[in-house]
């Protein structure tokens, strides 16, 4: 019923957990949270019912945040459970720790999680909390796509360099993204663009515009 209801207002199940005694204060969950589950963006389906929502229309900030609080908060009221966002912190909420305890994604060697069939095509939107037991499809045990990639493509086709073993140079990506237009701005991350897992997943460029703008610091 909710995978249903999420894929009508544009959003996707992509899957949950039940914390185990002791596990709440290390996920950063409230003591009372029986089950959490993620939703978010691994279609490009649900970029087309956000960009016909009113909140994409009136031209302010933060369209795509604001569209999902009206969404996930809906909905949330609907099933019983308690919204939580990765963004509007700080204090910011642990998505990525919950999507590796969910089994759904792990870190890519440039950092962002990768997914075995969406690769590093897809992103978390918001969570569902609820304090009872919710029953969950079991996620299909898959390897892990890096292990398998031996040139590892992504540490290299950034033209900053801005991909380390460890680390993330944000200055100098933002600083070349802003600084050509025509490059990184316009056509999307070469680092997530050079991963060949999930490559039918891959964004539109309306929607990479829209995301690369939004991480320089242009509005959309």
């Amino acid at each position: 019923m909710i995978a249903e209801a999420l894929e009508r207002v544009g959003l996707s199940l992509l899957g949950g957990f039940r914390p185990a005694a002791g596990e709440h204060a290390a996920l950063q969950l409230p003591a009372d949270v029986a089950t959490l589950v993620l939703l978010g963006w691994p279609a490009s389906d649900h970029w087309r019912i956000f960009t016909s929502s009113p909140e994409y229309a009136d031209r302010t900030p933060n369209p795509l945040d604001r569209w999902t609080r009206r969404v996930v908060d809906a909905l949330a009221t609907d099933v019983g459970a308690t919204p939580l966002y990765p963004f509007g912190g700080p204090p910011w909420q642990p998505f990525q720790a919950w999507a590796q305890r969910a089994g759904i994604a792990r870190p890519s060697p440039i950092g962002l999680l990768i997914h075995p069939r969406y690769g590093l095509w897809h992103s978390y939107r918001a969570a569902l909390a609820f304090a009872r037991p919710v029953v969950l499809s079991p996620s299909e045990p898959a390897d892990h796509p890096c292990d398998s990639c031996r040139d590892k493509p992504c540490l290299s086709a950034c033209p900053v360099e801005a991909y380390g073993q460890t680390s993330f140079a944000v200055a100098d990506c933002r600083t070349y993204v802003t600084a050509h237009p025509a490059d990184c701005l316009a056509v999307g991350c070469h680092s997530r663009d050079a991963c060949p897992v999930g490559r039918g997943y891959r964004y539109g460029p309306e929607q990479i515009a829209f995301h690369q703008r939004a991480f320089a610091g242009l509005g959309r």
